[in-house]
């Protein structure tokens, strides 16, 4: 859960940025944030400063691949609230429904926790690491990188894999996708797809809007 008075991770990273940067280098950064996201057509879907603050953190710790994830758990899982962006080509490379721990919520994640065996969602910073295949088929495993939010990732188990019950036909007969036991959990027929885009070394964002 959230905890009264921390801000929260992209905030810190924001100013940190911020302070560290002249004035001129931070207001032609600021433009390239606008000018990518405006090219991307991500309003309505993405809020702005969700994006530029996932966006400055990119830009600090490239990956090997100009890509990055997003994932908006601020939004019902009956909506799509996954992104991955291709930043050099400016392009949205996949748009998914993906779920939430069962124990976050069921319609909205409300609940979050870093705690092995909550069953819960974990906010923060993570960086895609190697695949295998496991009891959900092709996997991804993750690190989580936010010290206190989500750094037992490993420990509890928590990959990016597909499941039958992230289909959006769960969404037409339930009017929400089923839960994971805290996995971002992608549609099967889509997770290999993304699984091997933002695999070994891309970031991945997961927040409240």
């Amino acid at each position: 859960m959230k905890q009264a008075g921390v801000a929260p991770w992209y905030r810190v990273v924001l100013y940190v940025l911020a302070i560290s940067m002249p004035t001129s280098v931070w207001a032609s950064f600021k433009d390239e944030v606008s000018g990518l996201y405006q090219s991307l057509n991500l309003a309505g879907e993405v809020s702005y400063q969700a994006f530029a603050d996932a966006y400055r953190h990119f830009a600090h710790n490239r990956s090997r691949k100009p890509v990055m994830t997003l994932i908006d758990y601020g939004k019902p899982s009956s909506e799509k609230r996954f992104w991955v962006i291709n930043v050099k080509k400016r392009q949205v490379l996949f748009r998914s429904y993906v779920s939430h721990g069962k124990n976050s919520g069921s319609l909205y994640a409300k609940r979050f926790s870093n705690q092995i065996n909550s069953l819960q969602t974990s906010l923060g910073v993570y960086r895609a690491a190697e695949t295998y295949h496991g009891k959900h088929g092709y996997s991804l495993r993750l690190d989580g990188l936010s010290k206190g939010l989500n750094d037992n990732a490993r420990a509890r188990a928590i990959v990016i894999h597909g499941a039958d019950y992230a289909h959006p036909k769960v969404i037409k007969q339930s009017g929400q996708l089923g839960r994971s036991w805290g996995c971002p959990a992608l549609p099967s027929y889509l997770s290999a797809r993304v699984i091997d885009a933002i695999k070994n070394g891309t970031f991945i964002y997961a927040f409240t809007s």
